[in-house]
Protein backbone atom coordinates (compact mmCIF):
# COMPACT_ATOMS: atom_id res chain seq x y z
CA UNK A 1 0.00 0.00 0.00
CA UNK A 2 0.95 3.36 -0.44
CA UNK A 3 1.30 6.03 2.23
CA UNK A 4 0.09 9.59 1.51
CA UNK A 5 -0.10 12.48 3.79
CA UNK A 6 -4.09 12.27 4.83
CA UNK A 7 -4.16 16.10 4.78
CA UNK A 8 -3.55 16.56 1.57
CA UNK A 9 -6.35 14.61 0.02
CA UNK A 10 -8.83 14.45 2.97
CA UNK A 11 -9.07 15.78 6.49
CA UNK A 12 -8.66 13.96 9.38
CA UNK A 13 -11.52 14.74 10.43
CA UNK A 14 -13.37 13.00 7.47
CA UNK A 15 -11.46 10.37 7.42
CA UNK A 16 -12.35 9.42 11.57
CA UNK A 17 -16.02 10.10 10.28
CA UNK A 18 -16.25 7.97 7.73
CA UNK A 19 -14.14 5.05 9.76
CA UNK A 20 -17.22 5.42 12.06
CA UNK A 21 -19.74 4.71 9.59
CA UNK A 22 -22.45 2.05 10.55
CA UNK A 23 -20.96 -1.25 10.20
CA UNK A 24 -23.97 -3.58 8.44
CA UNK A 25 -22.73 -5.07 4.98
CA UNK A 26 -21.05 -2.90 2.51
CA UNK A 27 -21.19 -2.81 -1.26
CA UNK A 28 -23.48 -5.57 -1.16
CA UNK A 29 -23.13 -9.13 -2.37
CA UNK A 30 -23.52 -8.78 -5.99
CA UNK A 31 -22.50 -8.25 -5.48
CA UNK A 32 -22.49 -7.33 -4.44
CA UNK A 33 -22.70 -5.67 -3.21
CA UNK A 34 -24.84 -8.07 -0.66
CA UNK A 35 -24.06 -5.78 -4.75
CA UNK A 36 -23.91 -8.12 -5.41
CA UNK A 37 -24.40 -8.32 -2.62
CA UNK A 38 -24.12 -11.73 -4.83
CA UNK A 39 -21.29 -13.65 -3.68
CA UNK A 40 -21.99 -17.80 -2.90
CA UNK A 41 -18.96 -17.27 -0.61
CA UNK A 42 -18.05 -15.39 3.10
CA UNK A 43 -14.94 -13.27 2.23
CA UNK A 44 -12.05 -14.14 4.96
CA UNK A 45 -10.88 -11.99 7.65
CA UNK A 46 -8.95 -9.44 7.00
CA UNK A 47 -5.95 -10.83 4.70
CA UNK A 48 -2.81 -9.74 6.59
CA UNK A 49 -0.75 -10.67 3.61
CA UNK A 50 -1.19 -7.02 1.69
CA UNK A 51 2.15 -5.26 0.94
CA UNK A 52 2.78 -2.24 3.44
CA UNK A 53 5.51 -0.69 0.76
CA UNK A 54 5.17 1.54 -2.00
CA UNK A 55 2.65 -0.27 -4.82
CA UNK A 56 4.48 1.12 -7.69
CA UNK A 57 7.93 1.90 -8.74
CA UNK A 58 9.18 5.40 -9.58
CA UNK A 59 7.88 7.34 -12.67
CA UNK A 60 10.88 6.70 -15.52
CA UNK A 61 12.27 9.80 -16.64
CA UNK A 62 10.30 10.04 -20.32
CA UNK A 63 7.50 12.60 -19.39
CA UNK A 64 3.91 11.17 -18.71
CA UNK A 65 5.00 7.22 -18.51
CA UNK A 66 5.13 5.40 -15.83
CA UNK A 67 5.86 1.29 -14.87
CA UNK A 68 3.95 0.20 -12.35
CA UNK A 69 5.57 -3.07 -10.79
CA UNK A 70 3.13 -3.78 -8.24
CA UNK A 71 -0.94 -3.42 -7.76
CA UNK A 72 -2.49 -3.27 -4.63
CA UNK A 73 -6.32 -3.98 -4.67
CA UNK A 74 -8.72 -3.58 -2.08
CA UNK A 75 -11.98 -6.04 -2.21
CA UNK A 76 -14.56 -7.05 -0.32
CA UNK A 77 -16.58 -10.61 -0.58
CA UNK A 78 -17.91 -9.86 -4.14
CA UNK A 79 -14.70 -11.70 -4.42
CA UNK A 80 -15.19 -15.18 -4.56
CA UNK A 81 -11.80 -16.40 -5.14
CA UNK A 82 -10.95 -15.69 -1.18
CA UNK A 83 -7.80 -16.98 -0.15
CA UNK A 84 -8.83 -20.56 0.67
CA UNK A 85 -11.08 -20.56 -2.14
CA UNK A 86 -8.65 -20.41 -5.32
CA UNK A 87 -7.10 -16.70 -4.86
CA UNK A 88 -3.12 -17.73 -5.11
CA UNK A 89 -4.12 -19.18 -8.64
CA UNK A 90 -6.20 -16.19 -9.59
CA UNK A 91 -3.75 -14.26 -8.88
CA UNK A 92 -1.08 -15.70 -10.55
CA UNK A 93 -2.95 -15.94 -13.97
CA UNK A 94 -3.67 -12.45 -13.45
CA UNK A 95 0.06 -11.58 -13.03
CA UNK A 96 1.00 -13.70 -16.30
CA UNK A 97 -2.17 -12.51 -18.28
CA UNK A 98 -1.17 -8.72 -17.81
CA UNK A 99 2.43 -8.31 -17.93
CA UNK A 100 2.12 -9.90 -21.57
CA UNK A 101 -0.58 -7.87 -22.28
CA UNK A 102 1.94 -4.83 -20.92
CA UNK A 103 5.59 -5.72 -21.74
CA UNK A 104 6.75 -6.16 -18.04
CA UNK A 105 5.71 -8.03 -14.98
CA UNK A 106 3.06 -6.54 -12.53
CA UNK A 107 2.74 -8.26 -8.79
CA UNK A 108 -1.33 -8.35 -7.73
CA UNK A 109 -1.38 -7.90 -3.96
CA UNK A 110 -5.04 -8.46 -2.93
CA UNK A 111 -6.69 -7.22 1.25
CA UNK A 112 -9.49 -9.08 1.08
CA UNK A 113 -11.60 -6.94 4.16
CA UNK A 114 -14.41 -8.48 6.13
CA UNK A 115 -17.15 -8.39 4.06
CA UNK A 116 -19.94 -7.51 6.90
CA UNK A 117 -18.08 -4.31 8.14
CA UNK A 118 -16.25 -3.27 4.64
CA UNK A 119 -17.19 0.53 5.02
CA UNK A 120 -15.78 0.38 8.76
CA UNK A 121 -12.56 -1.60 7.63
CA UNK A 122 -11.78 1.15 5.18
CA UNK A 123 -12.60 3.65 6.75
CA UNK A 124 -10.11 2.41 9.24
CA UNK A 125 -7.84 1.68 6.57
CA UNK A 126 -7.64 5.54 5.29
CA UNK A 127 -8.04 6.96 8.70
CA UNK A 128 -4.62 5.41 9.30
CA UNK A 129 -2.77 6.63 5.94
CA UNK A 130 -3.11 3.64 4.23
CA UNK A 131 -4.30 3.82 0.57
CA UNK A 132 -4.00 0.79 -1.97
CA UNK A 133 -3.54 1.70 -5.47
CA UNK A 134 -7.55 1.06 -6.55
CA UNK A 135 -10.61 -0.68 -4.60
CA UNK A 136 -14.02 -1.73 -4.81
CA UNK A 137 -16.84 0.76 -3.19
CA UNK A 138 -20.83 0.13 -3.24
CA UNK A 139 -21.97 3.11 -4.69
CA UNK A 140 -22.71 5.06 -1.09
CA UNK A 141 -19.55 4.77 -0.01
CA UNK A 142 -18.44 5.97 -4.17
CA UNK A 143 -20.90 8.89 -3.10
CA UNK A 144 -19.47 9.82 0.33
CA UNK A 145 -15.76 9.62 -0.70
CA UNK A 146 -16.27 11.13 -4.38
CA UNK A 147 -16.04 14.77 -3.17
CA UNK A 148 -12.78 14.58 -1.68
CA UNK A 149 -10.79 14.68 -3.67
CA UNK A 150 -8.90 11.25 -2.80
CA UNK A 151 -9.98 9.36 -5.94
CA UNK A 152 -8.66 10.02 -9.11
CA UNK A 153 -11.00 11.48 -12.07
CA UNK A 154 -10.57 8.48 -14.99
CA UNK A 155 -13.00 10.72 -17.30
CA UNK A 156 -10.36 10.51 -20.11
CA UNK A 157 -8.78 7.55 -19.57
CA UNK A 158 -12.16 5.76 -19.52
CA UNK A 159 -13.11 7.56 -22.91
CA UNK A 160 -10.25 6.28 -24.50
CA UNK A 161 -10.33 2.82 -23.48
CA UNK A 162 -9.97 -0.01 -26.07
CA UNK A 163 -12.44 -1.89 -24.67
CA UNK A 164 -15.04 1.01 -25.89
CA UNK A 165 -15.85 -0.63 -28.57
CA UNK A 166 -17.35 -4.00 -26.77
CA UNK A 167 -19.77 -1.99 -24.23
CA UNK A 168 -22.91 -3.53 -24.15
CA UNK A 169 -24.51 -1.24 -21.43
CA UNK A 170 -22.79 2.29 -21.81
CA UNK A 171 -25.31 4.18 -19.86
CA UNK A 172 -24.18 2.08 -16.30
CA UNK A 173 -20.88 4.23 -16.36
CA UNK A 174 -22.11 7.77 -18.25
CA UNK A 175 -24.33 8.03 -15.77
CA UNK A 176 -21.79 8.13 -12.66
CA UNK A 177 -20.02 10.96 -14.07
CA UNK A 178 -20.81 14.19 -12.11
CA UNK A 179 -21.94 17.35 -13.48
CA UNK A 180 -19.02 18.66 -14.44
CA UNK A 181 -18.10 15.20 -16.88
CA UNK A 182 -15.86 13.82 -13.89
CA UNK A 183 -15.70 10.15 -13.54
CA UNK A 184 -14.19 8.97 -10.36
CA UNK A 185 -15.35 5.29 -10.49
CA UNK A 186 -16.07 2.30 -12.94
CA UNK A 187 -18.88 -0.23 -12.92
CA UNK A 188 -18.16 -3.87 -14.29
CA UNK A 189 -21.97 -4.44 -13.77
CA UNK A 190 -24.88 -2.78 -13.35
CA UNK A 191 -25.95 -2.95 -10.00
CA UNK A 192 -28.77 -6.01 -9.52
CA UNK A 193 -31.10 -6.02 -6.47
CA UNK A 194 -33.19 -8.05 -3.92
CA UNK A 195 -35.96 -10.28 -5.22
CA UNK A 196 -38.50 -12.31 -2.49
CA UNK A 197 -38.24 -15.99 -2.51
CA UNK A 198 -40.36 -18.47 -0.71
CA UNK A 199 -39.83 -22.14 -0.07
CA UNK A 200 -42.53 -24.44 -2.05
CA UNK A 201 -42.70 -27.14 0.05
CA UNK A 202 -44.02 -24.58 3.39
CA UNK A 203 -46.23 -23.38 0.61
CA UNK A 204 -47.63 -26.97 -0.03
CA UNK A 205 -47.64 -27.60 3.87
CA UNK A 206 -50.33 -24.99 4.76
CA UNK A 207 -52.05 -25.24 1.87
CA UNK A 208 -51.28 -21.82 -0.23
CA UNK A 209 -50.28 -20.87 -4.19
CA UNK A 210 -47.50 -18.32 -4.62
CA UNK A 211 -50.03 -17.20 -7.18
CA UNK A 212 -52.54 -16.15 -4.28
CA UNK A 213 -49.84 -13.72 -2.30
CA UNK A 214 -50.89 -10.35 -4.46
CA UNK A 215 -51.25 -7.81 -1.59
CA UNK A 216 -49.85 -7.33 1.70
CA UNK A 217 -52.77 -8.95 3.82
CA UNK A 218 -52.17 -12.23 1.58
CA UNK A 219 -48.65 -11.76 2.75
CA UNK A 220 -48.77 -11.65 6.10
CA UNK A 221 -51.13 -14.09 6.15
CA UNK A 222 -48.81 -16.58 4.77
CA UNK A 223 -45.76 -15.03 7.39
CA UNK A 224 -48.73 -15.91 10.08
CA UNK A 225 -49.59 -19.80 8.81
CA UNK A 226 -45.53 -20.58 8.44
CA UNK A 227 -45.17 -19.24 12.00
CA UNK A 228 -48.50 -20.81 14.02
CA UNK A 229 -48.53 -23.97 11.88
CA UNK A 230 -46.07 -26.51 10.84
CA UNK A 231 -44.56 -26.47 7.43
CA UNK A 232 -41.15 -28.19 8.12
CA UNK A 233 -43.12 -30.98 9.54
CA UNK A 234 -41.79 -32.01 12.62
CA UNK A 235 -44.81 -31.79 14.30
CA UNK A 236 -44.55 -28.56 16.04
CA UNK A 237 -46.59 -26.10 15.66
CA UNK A 238 -44.84 -22.73 16.65
CA UNK A 239 -41.09 -23.35 15.92
CA UNK A 240 -40.74 -21.43 12.71
CA UNK A 241 -40.78 -18.02 11.57
CA UNK A 242 -42.35 -16.12 8.35
CA UNK A 243 -39.69 -14.44 7.10
CA UNK A 244 -35.78 -13.69 8.84
CA UNK A 245 -34.08 -10.95 6.90
CA UNK A 246 -30.28 -9.27 7.38
CA UNK A 247 -31.23 -6.39 9.26
CA UNK A 248 -34.72 -4.59 9.91
CA UNK A 249 -32.76 -1.61 7.58
CA UNK A 250 -29.72 -1.72 5.32
CA UNK A 251 -27.41 1.03 6.62
CA UNK A 252 -26.51 1.43 2.23
CA UNK A 253 -29.04 2.26 -0.22
CA UNK A 254 -31.11 0.73 -0.99
CA UNK A 255 -31.31 0.40 2.94
CA UNK A 256 -35.08 -1.80 2.34
CA UNK A 257 -34.13 -4.36 -0.36
CA UNK A 258 -34.16 -7.24 2.35
CA UNK A 259 -37.99 -6.52 3.91
CA UNK A 260 -39.69 -5.02 1.28
CA UNK A 261 -43.33 -6.11 1.74
CA UNK A 262 -42.72 -3.90 5.29
CA UNK A 263 -41.27 -0.79 4.18
CA UNK A 264 -43.58 -0.57 0.95
CA UNK A 265 -43.63 3.11 -0.29
CA UNK A 266 -41.57 4.22 2.44
CA UNK A 267 -37.61 4.97 2.03
CA UNK A 268 -36.67 5.64 5.13
CA UNK A 269 -33.11 7.51 4.04
CA UNK A 270 -32.33 10.81 2.99
CA UNK A 271 -33.52 11.02 -0.42
CA UNK A 272 -35.51 13.03 -3.02
CA UNK A 273 -39.64 14.25 -3.21
CA UNK A 274 -41.30 14.35 -6.71
CA UNK A 275 -39.96 17.73 -6.98
CA UNK A 276 -36.44 16.87 -6.62
CA UNK A 277 -36.02 18.31 -3.25
CA UNK A 278 -33.91 16.71 -0.90
CA UNK A 279 -35.52 15.57 2.09
CA UNK A 280 -35.62 12.78 5.31
CA UNK A 281 -37.50 10.20 4.35
CA UNK A 282 -37.37 8.80 7.74
CA UNK A 283 -39.22 10.95 9.46
CA UNK A 284 -42.31 10.30 7.00
CA UNK A 285 -45.77 9.19 7.96
CA UNK A 286 -45.18 6.10 5.17
CA UNK A 287 -42.16 4.93 7.25
CA UNK A 288 -44.17 5.38 10.24
CA UNK A 289 -46.54 2.86 9.10
CA UNK A 290 -44.08 0.62 8.05
CA UNK A 291 -42.41 0.93 11.40
CA UNK A 292 -45.73 -0.29 13.02
CA UNK A 293 -45.83 -3.20 10.43
CA UNK A 294 -42.81 -4.05 11.79
CA UNK A 295 -43.72 -3.77 15.20
CA UNK A 296 -46.70 -6.20 14.56
CA UNK A 297 -45.09 -8.44 12.84
CA UNK A 298 -42.28 -9.19 16.06
CA UNK A 299 -45.08 -9.20 17.84
CA UNK A 300 -47.07 -11.64 16.13
CA UNK A 301 -43.93 -13.98 15.40
CA UNK A 302 -43.91 -13.73 11.58
CA UNK A 303 -40.62 -12.19 11.37
CA UNK A 304 -37.51 -14.14 13.16
CA UNK A 305 -36.49 -11.86 16.09
CA UNK A 306 -33.01 -12.09 15.07
CA UNK A 307 -33.52 -10.12 11.78
CA UNK A 308 -32.68 -7.24 14.08
CA UNK A 309 -28.95 -7.71 14.32
CA UNK A 310 -28.12 -10.85 11.85
CA UNK A 311 -25.53 -10.35 9.38
CA UNK A 312 -26.49 -11.59 5.50
CA UNK A 313 -24.20 -14.64 6.44
CA UNK A 314 -26.46 -16.05 9.61
CA UNK A 315 -29.48 -14.88 8.02
CA UNK A 316 -28.91 -17.29 5.08
CA UNK A 317 -27.61 -19.97 6.86
CA UNK A 318 -30.18 -19.98 9.04
CA UNK A 319 -32.64 -20.33 6.07
CA UNK A 320 -31.43 -23.21 4.51
CA UNK A 321 -29.82 -25.04 7.34
CA UNK A 322 -30.41 -28.76 7.72
CA UNK A 323 -32.24 -28.19 10.69
CA UNK A 324 -35.16 -26.40 9.56
CA UNK A 325 -36.54 -25.58 13.24
CA UNK A 326 -36.62 -21.96 13.77
CA UNK A 327 -36.26 -20.69 10.25
CA UNK A 328 -38.18 -19.02 8.07
CA UNK A 329 -40.28 -19.69 4.86
CA UNK A 330 -39.21 -16.23 3.18
CA UNK A 331 -35.94 -14.96 2.27
CA UNK A 332 -35.27 -11.86 0.00
CA UNK A 333 -32.28 -12.06 -1.38
CA UNK A 334 -30.09 -10.91 -4.67
CA UNK A 335 -31.81 -12.24 -7.69
CA UNK A 336 -30.09 -14.06 -10.41
CA UNK A 337 -27.11 -16.23 -9.42
CA UNK A 338 -28.41 -16.35 -5.71
CA UNK A 339 -31.00 -18.24 -7.31
CA UNK A 340 -28.91 -20.50 -8.17
CA UNK A 341 -26.86 -20.77 -5.32
CA UNK A 342 -29.89 -20.65 -2.63
CA UNK A 343 -31.04 -23.60 -4.53
CA UNK A 344 -27.80 -25.72 -4.40
CA UNK A 345 -27.28 -25.06 -0.46
CA UNK A 346 -30.82 -26.33 -0.05
CA UNK A 347 -29.57 -29.39 -1.82
CA UNK A 348 -26.20 -29.56 -0.38
CA UNK A 349 -28.08 -29.55 3.43
CA UNK A 350 -30.30 -31.84 2.11
CA UNK A 351 -33.65 -30.02 2.59
CA UNK A 352 -36.61 -29.76 -0.15
CA UNK A 353 -34.70 -27.80 -2.63
CA UNK A 354 -37.56 -26.34 -4.83
CA UNK A 355 -38.00 -21.98 -4.52
CA UNK A 356 -40.48 -20.19 -5.96
CA UNK A 357 -39.80 -15.48 -6.58
CA UNK A 358 -42.55 -13.98 -5.48
CA UNK A 359 -43.80 -11.47 -7.53
CA UNK A 360 -44.32 -7.72 -6.15
CA UNK A 361 -47.07 -7.54 -4.16
CA UNK A 362 -49.35 -4.49 -5.36
CA UNK A 363 -48.35 -2.29 -2.08
CA UNK A 364 -44.82 -2.83 -3.12
CA UNK A 365 -45.32 -2.64 -7.55
CA UNK A 366 -41.34 -3.25 -7.93
CA UNK A 367 -38.55 -4.41 -6.11
CA UNK A 368 -35.15 -1.98 -6.73
CA UNK A 369 -31.97 -2.34 -8.50
CA UNK A 370 -29.67 -0.81 -6.89
CA UNK A 371 -26.94 1.96 -8.21
CA UNK A 372 -23.76 -0.21 -9.04
CA UNK A 373 -21.21 -1.21 -7.10
CA UNK A 374 -17.18 0.99 -8.49
CA UNK A 375 -14.09 0.19 -8.69
CA UNK A 376 -12.26 3.54 -8.11
CA UNK A 377 -8.64 4.54 -8.34
CA UNK A 378 -6.44 6.42 -4.96
CA UNK A 379 -4.87 9.82 -6.51
CA UNK A 380 -1.79 10.10 -5.15
CA UNK A 381 -2.34 14.03 -5.54
CA UNK A 382 1.12 15.06 -7.39
CA UNK A 383 -0.73 16.37 -10.55
CA UNK A 384 0.60 13.74 -12.55
CA UNK A 385 -1.75 11.30 -13.84
CA UNK A 386 1.34 8.64 -15.37
CA UNK A 387 0.91 6.36 -12.25
CA UNK A 388 -3.05 6.74 -11.82
CA UNK A 389 -3.26 5.78 -15.91
CA UNK A 390 -1.00 2.93 -15.39
CA UNK A 391 -3.18 1.38 -12.88
CA UNK A 392 -6.25 2.40 -15.35
CA UNK A 393 -4.77 0.09 -18.01
CA UNK A 394 -3.31 -2.73 -15.67
CA UNK A 395 -6.79 -3.31 -13.77
CA UNK A 396 -9.50 -1.78 -15.59
CA UNK A 397 -8.76 -1.30 -19.54
CA UNK A 398 -7.57 -5.61 -18.69
CA UNK A 399 -10.67 -6.36 -16.62
CA UNK A 400 -12.65 -5.81 -19.74
CA UNK A 401 -10.47 -7.19 -22.12
CA UNK A 402 -12.93 -9.29 -23.65
CA UNK A 403 -10.93 -12.42 -23.14
CA UNK A 404 -8.34 -14.03 -21.13
CA UNK A 405 -7.95 -11.34 -17.94
CA UNK A 406 -12.03 -11.12 -18.16
CA UNK A 407 -12.58 -14.07 -18.36
CA UNK A 408 -10.41 -13.82 -14.68
CA UNK A 409 -12.34 -11.84 -13.13
CA UNK A 410 -16.09 -13.13 -14.12
CA UNK A 411 -14.91 -17.09 -13.65
CA UNK A 412 -11.99 -17.34 -11.45
CA UNK A 413 -8.69 -18.93 -12.57
CA UNK A 414 -8.54 -21.88 -15.27
CA UNK A 415 -8.20 -25.27 -14.12
CA UNK A 416 -9.14 -24.01 -10.79
CA UNK A 417 -12.56 -22.55 -11.04
CA UNK A 418 -13.17 -23.50 -14.38
CA UNK A 419 -11.92 -25.31 -16.83
CA UNK A 420 -12.40 -26.70 -21.09
CA UNK A 421 -10.74 -29.96 -20.20
CA UNK A 422 -12.46 -33.44 -20.38
CA UNK A 423 -13.49 -34.42 -16.66
CA UNK A 424 -15.80 -36.43 -14.61
CA UNK A 425 -16.63 -34.92 -10.92
CA UNK A 426 -19.08 -36.48 -8.49
CA UNK A 427 -21.20 -33.51 -6.02
CA UNK A 428 -22.63 -34.55 -2.26
CA UNK A 429 -21.67 -38.52 -3.24
CA UNK A 430 -23.73 -41.05 -1.51
CA UNK A 431 -26.80 -39.02 -0.74
CA UNK A 432 -29.96 -37.99 -2.45
CA UNK A 433 -28.55 -35.16 -3.96
CA UNK A 434 -25.92 -36.94 -5.76
CA UNK A 435 -25.29 -35.54 -9.01
CA UNK A 436 -22.59 -36.82 -11.66
CA UNK A 437 -20.73 -33.91 -14.11
CA UNK A 438 -19.65 -34.86 -17.22
CA UNK A 439 -17.49 -32.85 -19.66
CA UNK A 440 -16.26 -33.46 -22.87
CA UNK A 441 -12.90 -31.91 -23.92
CA UNK A 442 -13.12 -28.27 -25.77
CA UNK A 443 -16.13 -27.85 -23.70
CA UNK A 444 -16.24 -24.78 -20.80
CA UNK A 445 -17.53 -25.98 -17.49
CA UNK A 446 -17.25 -24.60 -13.81
CA UNK A 447 -15.17 -27.37 -11.43
CA UNK A 448 -16.32 -28.23 -7.83
CA UNK A 449 -15.23 -24.94 -5.31
CA UNK A 450 -11.95 -25.30 -4.32
CA UNK A 451 -13.21 -25.10 -0.57
CA UNK A 452 -15.76 -26.93 -0.99
CA UNK A 453 -16.34 -30.13 -3.42
CA UNK A 454 -19.69 -30.39 -2.71
CA UNK A 455 -20.23 -27.13 -4.40
CA UNK A 456 -20.20 -26.15 -8.29
CA UNK A 457 -18.47 -22.95 -8.12
CA UNK A 458 -20.83 -19.99 -9.70
CA UNK A 459 -18.76 -17.00 -10.62
CA UNK A 460 -15.89 -15.15 -8.87
CA UNK A 461 -16.64 -11.12 -9.13
CA UNK A 462 -18.31 -10.16 -12.24
CA UNK A 463 -21.69 -11.52 -12.76
CA UNK A 464 -21.66 -12.46 -16.76
CA UNK A 465 -25.18 -12.07 -17.09
CA UNK A 466 -25.15 -8.26 -15.24
CA UNK A 467 -21.74 -7.20 -17.51
CA UNK A 468 -21.60 -4.50 -19.11
CA UNK A 469 -19.07 -4.87 -21.61
CA UNK A 470 -19.15 -8.06 -23.57
CA UNK A 471 -16.87 -11.44 -23.16
CA UNK A 472 -15.99 -12.45 -26.73
CA UNK A 473 -14.56 -15.76 -25.69
CA UNK A 474 -18.18 -17.73 -26.20
CA UNK A 475 -17.54 -18.84 -22.11
CA UNK A 476 -20.76 -19.10 -20.52
CA UNK A 477 -22.06 -21.47 -17.75
CA UNK A 478 -25.58 -19.34 -16.56
CA UNK A 479 -27.64 -21.85 -15.38
CA UNK A 480 -31.52 -22.57 -16.31
CA UNK A 481 -32.28 -21.06 -12.31
CA UNK A 482 -29.71 -18.35 -12.58
CA UNK A 483 -31.06 -17.15 -15.81
CA UNK A 484 -34.82 -17.55 -14.54
CA UNK A 485 -33.64 -15.55 -11.93
CA UNK A 486 -32.11 -12.53 -14.11
CA UNK A 487 -35.69 -12.44 -16.29
CA UNK A 488 -37.72 -12.19 -12.85
CA UNK A 489 -35.89 -9.41 -11.65
CA UNK A 490 -34.92 -7.20 -14.45
CA UNK A 491 -39.10 -8.14 -15.05
CA UNK A 492 -40.07 -6.64 -11.77
CA UNK A 493 -37.72 -3.54 -11.36
CA UNK A 494 -36.81 -0.08 -11.02
CA UNK A 495 -33.97 1.76 -10.29
CA UNK A 496 -33.47 2.77 -6.46
CA UNK A 497 -33.56 6.47 -5.88
CA UNK A 498 -29.82 8.25 -5.62
CA UNK A 499 -27.72 7.97 -2.59
CA UNK A 500 -27.34 11.08 -1.35
CA UNK A 501 -24.02 13.03 -0.76
CA UNK A 502 -22.90 15.87 0.82
CA UNK A 503 -19.69 16.75 3.49
CA UNK A 504 -21.51 16.73 6.42
CA UNK A 505 -23.21 13.49 5.78
CA UNK A 506 -20.44 11.85 4.58
CA UNK A 507 -19.05 12.99 8.24
CA UNK A 508 -22.66 11.71 9.60
CA UNK A 509 -23.46 9.00 8.20
CA UNK A 510 -22.74 6.53 11.27
CA UNK A 511 -24.20 8.93 13.61
CA UNK A 512 -27.88 9.62 11.16
CA UNK A 513 -27.65 5.14 11.15
CA UNK A 514 -26.96 4.81 14.20
CA UNK A 515 -30.14 6.93 15.47
CA UNK A 516 -32.58 5.37 12.73
CA UNK A 517 -31.45 2.18 14.75
CA UNK A 518 -32.50 3.44 18.02
CA UNK A 519 -35.85 4.42 16.85
CA UNK A 520 -36.44 0.90 15.38
CA UNK A 521 -35.00 -1.19 18.18
CA UNK A 522 -37.66 1.25 20.43
CA UNK A 523 -40.30 1.04 18.40
CA UNK A 524 -39.99 -2.89 16.86
CA UNK A 525 -38.75 -5.09 19.47
CA UNK A 526 -39.78 -3.13 22.83
CA UNK A 527 -42.88 -2.15 21.35
CA UNK A 528 -42.66 1.76 22.42
CA UNK A 529 -44.51 4.58 20.41
CA UNK A 530 -43.12 5.46 17.28
CA UNK A 531 -44.27 9.13 17.31
CA UNK A 532 -42.33 9.39 20.42
CA UNK A 533 -39.68 7.49 19.20
CA UNK A 534 -39.25 10.28 16.01
CA UNK A 535 -39.12 12.83 18.62
CA UNK A 536 -36.51 11.79 20.10
CA UNK A 537 -35.02 10.73 16.33
CA UNK A 538 -35.41 14.68 15.97
CA UNK A 539 -33.98 15.36 18.98
CA UNK A 540 -30.94 13.53 18.19
CA UNK A 541 -30.10 14.58 14.79
CA UNK A 542 -32.68 16.47 13.86
CA UNK A 543 -30.10 19.88 13.37
CA UNK A 544 -27.46 17.19 11.54
CA UNK A 545 -30.33 16.31 9.19
CA UNK A 546 -31.25 19.71 8.81
CA UNK A 547 -27.32 20.49 7.66
CA UNK A 548 -27.45 18.22 4.99
CA UNK A 549 -30.24 18.84 3.83
CA UNK A 550 -29.36 22.45 3.22
CA UNK A 551 -26.14 21.68 1.14
CA UNK A 552 -27.72 18.85 -0.90
CA UNK A 553 -30.64 21.34 -2.07
CA UNK A 554 -28.11 24.12 -2.29
CA UNK A 555 -25.89 21.77 -4.98
CA UNK A 556 -29.19 21.95 -7.18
Amino acid sequence: MKKKVVSLLLTATMVASLAACGGGDSAAETPAADSNSNTAAEAPADNTEASTGDSAAEAPAETGSYQLDTLTVVVNGTVTASVDNGQADFEAQWEAAVSEKLGHPIDLVIQQLDHSGYTDAVGRLFAGGDYPDAMIMSAEMFKQYAPTGLLWDMADAYENAEFQSRMLLPSINENLKDSQGRLYGFASAYGNGCVTYVKKAWLDAVGLDINDIKTYDDYYNMLLKFHNEDPDGNGTNGDTYGVVAAGFMGNEAPYINYLPEFWQDAYPAITQDANGTWIDGFQTDATKAALLRLQQAYKDGAIDPESLTASTKIAREKWFSNDQKGSAGVFTYWAGTWYQSLTDFFIKNEVDPELVQLPPIAEVGKYLNREAPVWVIIDDGDGDNAREQAIFDALIETMMDGDVVQTLWTYGAEDVHWSTKAETFTTNPGTDSEKVYEYEEGVFHLKPSPNDPNTVWKKNYIDPALVVCELTNGYSDTTELAAAGNKFFTENCVDAPPAPSSETYTNETGTIYDAQLAVITEVVVNGGDVDAAMENYVATVGSIIDQCLSEMNAAQ
